[in-house]
């Protein structure tokens, strides 16, 4: 449902208070006072069986009795009653409910009643167990918070109630302003996606905080994230960091793949800035409000002090960035303007005597400098001028660059408690954010930074995709088997059969069933031998004595078979030894040990890790997560994260190793993951790795014991079921598929051999070229919420039309745009393109396809009509015409044949 009654949350008419209150200290009478201190203009109705008089609210004893529809409703009354209250609601009209009370569980029942009491209704809840939303821009605070926040930018959603109070002070000491906050309580049924959607379309909200405890709904989550991730910042604070996971896991991935680590990896993936501390969440808010257009990487230093330039420069090293180099133009100036014995670079040292002209001369000239991106200003105390007037002259020297089009960042640091507190007010009006350190000044450039990157991440376009090597039918044959046997845990012969099956290279391994038939296998294997005990309760064989290295020949290997048998009878005498896996000894010379795995995390389904490998794998802990599925260049950033990347690069006389080989596993690992929900954990441990290959020299692999497992994923993979040949009416054979990420180049390429005409059309505005922006927008799709069909010529590289879905917040309504190449108009591309559109659509769950079309846009008006369309004007602008159908299972066009006198229907994605 994600935004459908959501918009009373943040501009309700009316609000009713079920359960408000005059007796003090109750939480029904705080919220009535809160939303009658806090000006809110709408009538405010108490509904309470005890008649009350609260001058600026009516009392009503029912939900029934109420004069009319609340679209907002606070609920406040102990916990039995509430089930029934959401029904009154419902049945009384009201929108959304955002429920105070604590005590409603799945355990006593009461979460479920109080859920299905809303369903007939639509109505949505917020809560239960919250604290309640706080809106400074509409007047109104429906909480129990203490204290009022001012208005501003910024949108809180807090897992936390109680941490909302000190937030809302903190806040307000450092003249941050917020467009909503909303405490989402147990998220019963409202939840962060939900929220993270409100607050995207929001054009009041700049920038997103989240405090998150655990998320539900994940894939909702990722998708809503990486949505408004696009447009503006969304920053986390993610709790529990050293929280123990809590459950034993019997694989190393899984040991290795904590919840935090899976969170951080997953928000990183969303486009989120992740940050540790409260103070790092409004540091990381207030910058990114003021530094949204970064550019790039390079930070130009101006001070007074030498000494605080060269902390800065120091604090830069962990925070990120580069130092900006002035250009010959800048710096002719600054020796215009600054001392003669100013270092003449960066950072710009102004003397300890700069007074306020100097800043601003030095800024100006700074600011104009192509080569910096952005600025940061300090100060130290000195008793030659006054803090307050080097902020105002710093001030309007960023005020007046604005003025001229430059909107570069700019951070102050002005060292002292005094300092800060005369200059903070006048820094902060003018949009500048301040920090007291240069510590907290470099951090919060680096938030900047970690905010471009994972904006550029989320738009960028990944090197081409090779096709995956992929025998699903025999890895699932595999999986079958074991099934058959009983068993969860496929042993190290099927496990390797399994990787074969997507491209992975394997060392060649036997399975002798006993110790009398080792030998026999050893005759068809090149020596020396490695032995590993076989056996379904044994997780990892090392840890029990069974493996043996470098055995000469036949009699050693059957040997150690024996040995290794004896021993576990006698340490594990549970354990059933069903065979031994022989295979030939590699060696490590000059090789690196990694391991690459797949896990299953609670929240984000399938996680993939790769990191240095062998038995001393944990004490390494050496290891970076990423989601599935991922592409060359998602797979090269984790193994970037690693320590043993360094290695694997090259050093000395060592010669880089097969990085792309080591990329290639991931990519089949992720390829497992999508295809195989059955995979419940899988180590390849150790990948050897170095200049010539890489080899799976051990796996394992467990199933799930459900036997047909749904997917997890919680990032939706290219729907390539929906690829398919077509042909139109009057005979031209296309095939079309959903767009990939690596297709930017051949998007690109289309849309550039358009005519202008038929860009306006496509656009609804004059252009000539694409941006790269409109075109990651069809190219970088989520799949849960838009598709993009390419339709190709024979050649399947070509082209010749695409077809754009956009359905966003609201999974039931979706904005179609189908574009055809001017040369090609008139052989019922676009028809029969759009028909398999309509048909993805239906499949997917939209009930009602709109799109927007120019109104002197004729013939394509009427090949709508001709398809079941509607067009009406568009309310705001006259020359536009909104044009609408309703799809149902029965409803679609179904003529694969097309027409042959479409005119490239077009509308605006």
């Amino acid at each position: 449902m994600s935004l459908f009654n959501l918009a009373p949350l943040l501009s309700p008419t009316s609000v009713a208070v079920i359960g408000g209150s005059d007796r003090q200290g109750s939480v029904g009478q705080v919220v009535v006072e809160n939303l009658l201190s806090g000006g809110f203009g709408g009538p405010v109705y108490l509904v309470n069986p005890r008649p009350l008089s609260v001058v600026g609210a009516s009392w009503s004893a029912t939900i029934a009795d109420l004069p009319e529809p609340p679209e907002l409703a606070v609920v406040a009354i102990p916990a039995a009653a509430v089930p029934q209250a959401i029904a009154d609601l419902g049945a009384a009209g009201a929108k959304v409910a955002v429920v105070l009370s604590a005590g409603i569980t799945e355990a006593n029942g009461l979460r479920q009643a109080m859920l299905e009491a809303a369903k007939p209704f639509d109505l949505r809840i917020v809560g239960p167990n919250g604290l309640g939303l706080l809106v400074p821009r509409a007047h109104l605070n429906a909480s129990f918070a203490r204290g009022a926040p001012a208005p501003g930018g910024l949108a809180l959603i807090s897992q936390s109630g109680a941490l909302v109070s000190g937030v809302i002070d903190w806040a307000n000491t450092r003249q941050l302003g917020f467009s909503g906050i909303i405490s989402v309580g147990d998220m019963a049924e409202v939840d962060l996606g939900d929220l993270i959607d409100l607050f995207a379309a929001d054009p009041h909200t700049d920038a997103i905080l989240l405090y998150v405890e655990g998320v539900t709904n994940a894939a909702k989550f990722m998708s809503a994230a990486r949505a408004a991730a696009r447009i503006k910042p969304v920053i986390a604070l993610k709790a529990g960091r050293n929280a123990a996971s809590g459950k034993a896991v019997r694989s190393h991935t899984g040991a290795l793949a904590g919840a935090y680590d899976v969170h951080a990896c997953a928000f990183e993936r969303a486009g989120i800035v992740q940050v540790e501390t409260l103070t790092d969440l409004f540091d990381a808010a207030a910058v990114l409000r003021a530094g949204r257009s970064l550019a790039g990487e390079r930070l130009a230093i101006i001070t007074n002090g030498g000494g605080a330039g060269i902390l800065a420069l120091d604090a830069m090293a962990t925070g990120g960035g580069v130092l900006a180099e002035l250009g010959p133009q800048t710096l002719e100036r600054l020796n215009a303007a600054l001392p003669a014995g100013w270092p003449h670079g960066d950072p710009v040292d102004l003397m300890g005597d700069a007074p306020a002209e100097r800043y601003g001369l030095a800024l100006d000239a700074v600011l104009a400098d192509a080569g910096v991106d952005a600025v940061l200003v300090m100060n130290c105390p000195t008793a030659l001028s006054k803090p307050g007037d080097i902020a105002r002259g710093v001030a309007a020297g960023v005020v007046a660059a604005r003025g001229r089009g430059v909107r570069k960042p700019v951070i102050a640091c002005w060292l002292g408690d005094a300092n800060q507190d005369a200059a903070g007010p006048i820094l902060s009006a003018a949009g500048v954010p301040m920090f007291g350190t240069p510590d907290n000044a470099a951090r919060a450039f680096g938030h900047l930074l970690a905010a471009r990157r994972a904006k550029a991440n989320l738009m960028a376009a990944p090197a081409g995709q090779d096709e995956q090597v992929r025998d699903r039918a025999a890895a699932r044959a595999l999986i079958q088997a074991a099934r058959a046997d009983g068993r969860t845990l496929l042993n190290e012969v099927e496990a390797k059969a399994l990787l074969k099956a997507y491209g992975v290279a394997t060392v060649p391994t036997r399975l002798a069933p006993t110790v009398q038939e080792v030998a026999g296998i050893c005759a068809n294997l090149a020596p020396p031998y490695v032995v590993k005990i076989v056996s379904p309760q044994i997780s990892h064989k090392s840890d029990v004595g069974g493996v043996t290295l470098d055995l000469p020949n036949a009699e050693a290997a059957s040997a150690a078979a024996a040995a290794m048998a004896a021993r576990l009878a006698q340490s594990r005498p549970e354990a059933v030894v069903t065979g031994f896996a022989v295979e030939t000894m590699v060696p490590l010379r000059h090789a690196h040990e990694l391991i690459v795995g797949l896990a299953q995390d609670a929240t984000f389904g399938p996680v993939l890790m790769v990191g240095a490998g062998g038995t001393a794998v944990e004490v390494l802990n050496d290891r970076a997560l990423g989601l599935p599925p991922l592409d060359g260049d998602l797979a090269r950033a984790m193994i970037a994260k690693t320590r043993i990347s360094r290695l694997l690069a090259g050093y000395r006389d060592e010669p880089q190793a097969d990085i792309a080989g080591v990329v290639a596993t991931l990519e089949a690992l992720s390829a497992i993951a999508v295809d195989l929900p059955d995979i419940a954990e899988l180590d390849i441990n150790p990948l050897r790795v170095d200049a010539y290959g890489v080899l799976a020299l051990d796996a394992r692999i467990v199933i799930t014991q459900d036997t047909s497992p749904p997917s997890r994923l919680v990032i939706q993979p290219v729907p390539m079921e929906w690829a398919a040949d077509l042909r139109t009416r009057s005979g031209l054979a296309f095939h079309v598929r959903p767009v990939r990420p690596d297709d930017t180049p051949a998007v690109t390429a289309f849309f550039a051999q358009l005519d202008t005409e038929d860009l306006r059309l496509r656009f609804l505005s004059p252009l000539r070229t694409v941006d790269a922006d409109r075109l990651a927008l069809m190219t970088q799709v989520d799949y849960r919420r838009a598709m993009t069909f390419l339709a190709l010529e024979a050649d399947g590289r070509t082209v010749i039309a695409t077809a754009m879905l956009a359905s966003g917040a609201d999974p039931e309504r979706a904005e179609v745009a189908v574009t055809v190449r001017s040369d090609l108009k008139g052989h019922g591309l676009g028809w029969t393109l759009l028909d398999h559109v309509l048909a993805y659509a239906r499949a997917r769950g939209v009930k009602v396809v709109h799109s927007l079309e120019s109104a002197d846009h004729v013939a394509a008006l009427q090949l709508e009509r001709d398809m079941g369309f509607t067009a009406r004007i568009c309310p705001d602008d006259t020359s536009l015409r909104i044009v609408e159908r309703r799809i149902d299972a029965a409803d679609i066009v179904g003529n694969s044949e097309g027409r042959g006198n479409e005119p490239g229907w077009a509308a605006p994605s």
